[in-house]
């Protein structure tokens, strides 16, 4: 049996969490084409008949401009220091810029194996991609390098064979059932603030904060309200949208993906609250047992 830790990193929006959700075969990490939009370490276990892997979706490394992009840095690195493989994910599409550089002068200093994933590769040509391999092998002596398609699932079975040759010899970490660490009201926060990504672009930025306030089972349907918190008044007029055209869109797109993941009819409320302040922000959802920056 072979079991390991992997952790996926690269720069904010090259598809880690499409990877994650694509490796696993469900969703549970939310997407948007917004920078920033994964703010915690979410774990996704993949289970075969000779192996577990733990793979680790880390926030985006970025030049941080306020202290939920310091954290989010933080929280990347730590998980790079004791995982078994590293998959430094990189955007084909996009050129190998200042950011990529400086994730791998970090991931230079590790002794352990890290794979170069180029991802998207279904947006470019053939020989442009050849090209591109030539040029990240002067870069660094990859353990691998390995083309996908995270959003169309190409390749994702050779990724998974590759990583397994270089795991160690353990027994399971997890049962089988588990799949990932975080908790259905996490998710069910997330959800919203995916849609709210996807519905309102740079309008609002990836430091709205989501919280499932109440989860209640009514037999034939599930009863969930859920808090939005904003930093800044206006941010809150726009989610709200006018006469409530925004906050109703969202919570048609939430319900939806909400009655797959729950597998019942849902009865959701939505609700926008604005904390300007930083400590205050996190008194209000420690109260709840909840800090968005521990999942």
């Amino acid at each position: 049996m072979k079991s390991g830790f992997v952790s996926i990193v690269g720069r904010p929006n090259v598809g880690k969490s499409t990877l994650l959700n694509s490796i696993l075969e469900r969703k549970i990490a939310i997407t948007s084409d917004v920078s920033g939009t994964t703010r915690n370490i979410i774990e996704g276990i993949y289970n075969d008949l000779d192996s577990q892997i733990i793979f680790m979706d880390t926030p985006g490394i970025h030049k941080p401009i306020n202290k939920l992009g310091v954290l989010m840095n933080k929280k990347s690195y730590t998980m790079i220091d004791d995982v078994d493989i590293i998959l430094f994910l990189v955007d084909v599409t996009k050129t190998f810029g200042k950011g990529d550089h400086f994730i791998l002068e970090k991931l230079k200093k590790l002794n352990k194996p890290i794979f170069l994933v180029l991802n998207k590769v279904d947006m470019v040509n053939k020989k442009s991609l050849l090209e591109m391999i030539d040029q990240y092998q002067s870069l660094y002596p990859f353990s691998e390098i390995i083309p996908i398609s995270a959003l169309k699932n190409d390749n994702i079975d050779d990724l998974i064979k590759t990583i397994k040759k270089y795991l160690p010899h353990e027994e399971k970490f997890f049962s089988e059932d588990e799949i990932t660490n975080i908790s259905r009201n996490f998710f069910i926060a997330e959800i919203v603030r995916e849609k709210l990504l996807h519905l309102t672009t740079d309008e609002v930025p990836h430091t709205i904060t989501c919280l499932t306030e109440t989860f209640e089972d009514m037999g034939k349907y599930i009863d969930i309200g859920v808090l939005i918190i904003v930093d800044r008044e206006n941010l809150k007029k726009i989610i709200i949208g006018k006469n409530g055209s925004m906050l109703k869109k969202v919570g048609i797109l939430s319900r939806k993906d909400m009655e797959e993941f729950l597998g019942k009819k849902v009865n959701l409320k939505t609700y926008v609250k604005t904390i300007d302040n930083w400590r205050e922000k996190e008194k209000y959802l420690n109260e709840f047992g909840f800090n968005e920056l521990e999942s």
